[in-house]
C-alpha cells in the first residue's frame, strides 16, 4: 500500500513529488539567493502591513508589521557581511523605508531607537 492510498484526500495515485528531489533543488541554490528571497518576502509583507500597498490602510496592521520588520532587520544585519555591498545596500534601503513607513503610520510613534528593527539597525529618523 502506498502513502497516497492511505491519504484520504488523495485520489489513490502515487505521488510524483520526491522529497529527496526537493531537498536537492534547494541545495543547489546559492545562499545569497535564498537570503535575498526571504528578505524580499519579509520586506514586501512589511510594506503591505505598513499600508504601502494598493489596499492602503485596509491592509494596515502595525502589530504584524513590527514582527516582520524585526525579522527583516535581524536577517539583513546578520547576513550583510556575507552578501556584499550590492545586495546588502538594497536590502538596507528597503528596510529603512518600511521602518520609516511604520513610524509614519503609527498613531503613537516609538521613541527613536526603539522602533521595529532598531535594536539591530540603530535609530532610524
Amino acid at each position: 500500500m502506498s502513502l497516497a492510498e492511505d491519504d484520504p484526500v488523495s485520489d489513490g495515485q502515487p505521488s510524483t513529488a520526491q522529497p529527496s528531489d526537493e531537498v536537492r533543488d534547494i541545495g543547489d541554490v546559492p545562499a545569497i539567493e535564498v537570503i535575498n528571497t526571504v528578505a524580499i518576502h519579509l520586506l514586501s509583507a512589511a510594506a503591505v502591513k505598513c499600508g504601502l500597498a494598493e489596499e492602503g490602510d485596509a491592509a494596515l496592521d502595525l502589530d504584524e508589521a513590527r514582527k516582520l520588520i524585526d525579522a527583516l532587520a535581524g536577517l539583513v544585519t546578520a547576513s550583510a557581511p556575507s552578501l556584499g555591498d550590492h545586495h546588502a545596500l538594497a536590502l538596507r534601503d528597503g528596510l529603512r523605508t518600511v521602518q520609516l513607513a511604520f513610524r509614519e503610520a503609527s498613531p503613537i510613534p516609538d521613541p527613536v531607537g526603539r522602533g521595529p528593527g532598531e535594536k539591530w539597525t540603530g535609530p532610524v529618523t
